[in-house]
């Protein structure tokens, strides 16, 4: 019988894995709080109409990418591709839009039927932030701060360039829009099979391609920045200034477009030169029309979305994950014994887990001769060996011998501790409050 393994393009998150994916949420969670930030929570399956109404029904996410079933009775739903129509859908839904303005963000898995490839799976991980009812350029300054401020805290801050660029009103970007399609119509024979697709259906992404043939033919296409509206040039240069004012090192982009049809005014990406073709690691930008377009009152809107993946892949090409993120054991608890020997280890063990929750303690469980027991101690990587027999039981004391020095040798150091102070005595030896 064929074994079952998992769906492609959605892949396992294993135990090695995890530690860096928790630093990252840890750090996210922190950064957010620290912003004055509040999480949201929203459902993985969405009706499939709140998609087709806000990325628009002639992207490739919509036309090829969404996992769109119908259920049980008929109704068309959707795995959630991207996140802010859900934002945005949650917040009408429940009058959050109705208050003062919103600062929100929120994490977890997206689906997409993409072709996988490192950084970019099927099912994929985002985390956003979205605000709403701000619409001068300081709450953009500040979105994008808050990222750059992630970037610090995550220790990559140095491997990724920030690229900003105005995409102007929605009337400024249908007049670019046409001349954009009158100048690649004329030269169609030299753009390639994805960007003639895109002519008709998305042209602003042509702006995108990876094809150095396409690029070259842009050189001379008209610019984006000359077609922009006064207030749309004035809301951007008055961002711009706000960066500076902040220290954010920036590069503008004209070519810079989001791939969906909600966006307008600010758009912004940062990149790095770390990880191949997948260089974008963070992205986002203004979309005042978003919440009018899905039943709402006009309401300005910026946020950014990021991807996990492709950023853990960033954090891991440049080795910025501190050594205390790692999946550690601190101390291993080693009881041979009669029963009353295997009790009281288990009692102690649950008094050192209520005095010092941050000890990361491993018991031993499955039995076995004082030997194997140590070999398992030592190969799990634990600093400390705590060991109770009989002998320490009669007199009701903990033996702790030192499996590691900090050259890395092992270490014949052994002491007994009594059981009233074991809790005092490992705070100290791992710099613990209990």
């Amino acid at each position: 019988m064929a074994s079952i393994r998992a769906i492609r393009g959605m892949t396992d998150l294993l135990p090695e894995q995890t530690a860096i994916w928790q630093y990252v949420e840890q750090a996210v969670a922190e950064v957010a709080a620290s912003y004055a930030y509040q999480e949201i929570r929203f459902p993985i399956v969405e009706q499939t109409e709140l998609f087709k109404r806000s990325i628009g029904e002639v992207t490739d996410i919509v036309e090829k990418e969404m996992y769109t079933f119908a259920d049980r009775n008929g109704e068309s739903l959707t795995l959630r591709p991207e996140g802010t129509a859900s934002c945005v859908r949650a917040c009408l839904q429940h009058g959050l839009l109705n208050q003062s303005a919103q600062r929100l963000w929120y994490q977890g898995p997206m689906f997409r039927y993409e072709r996988p490839q490192k950084g970019r799976q099927r099912q994929f991980h985002q985390i956003g932030v979205e605000t709403f009812g701000m619409a001068s350029p300081d709450i953009d300054a500040e979105v994008i701060l808050l990222s750059a401020r992630l970037w610090q805290r995550l220790g990559i801050a140095e491997h990724v360039t920030l690229q900003i660029n105005s995409i102007g009103s929605v009337d400024a970007r249908v007049r670019y829009r046409q001349a954009l399609v009158d100048f690649l119509s004329e030269r169609i024979d030299l753009l390639d099979d994805d960007s003639q697709r895109r002519l008709d259906s998305n042209p602003l992404r042509i702006l995108d391609s990876k094809n150095p043939e396409t690029q070259a033919l842009l050189d001379s296409a008209p610019d984006l920045l000359d077609f922009i509206d006064e207030e749309s040039k004035t809301h951007f240069s008055q961002l711009r200034a706000l960066l500076d004012a902040a220290g954010i090192s920036y590069e503008i982009n004209s070519r810079l477009v989001r791939g969906l049809d909600y966006y307008c005014k600010t758009v912004f990406e940062w990149v790095t030169d770390q990880l191949g073709a997948q260089g974008t690691v963070c992205a986002g930008g203004r979309y005042d029309g978003l919440v009018e377009q899905l039943g709402g009152k006009s309401t300005p809107a910026v946020g950014f979305a990021l991807g996990m993946e492709r950023l853990t892949l960033l954090i891991d090409a440049v080795s910025s994950v501190p050594t205390t993120v790692q999946d550690r054991i601190d101390a291993y608890l080693v009881a041979v014994g009669d029963s009353a020997v295997m009790e009281a280890g288990v009692e102690l063990a649950e008094t050192l887990r209520q005095g010092l929750p941050q000890l990361r303690l491993l018991m031993h469980c499955g039995g076995g001769s004082f030997k194997s027991q140590m070999k398992k101690a030592d190969k799990s990587g634990a600093k400390v060996a705590l060991i109770l027999g009989e002998d320490e039981l009669a007199v009701q004391q903990v033996s702790v011998k030192s499996l590691r020095t900090t050259d890395g040798q092992h270490s014949t150091d052994q002491r007994r501790v009594a059981f009233t102070v074991l809790c005092d005595d490992l705070s100290q030896v791992f710099n613990l409050k209990s």
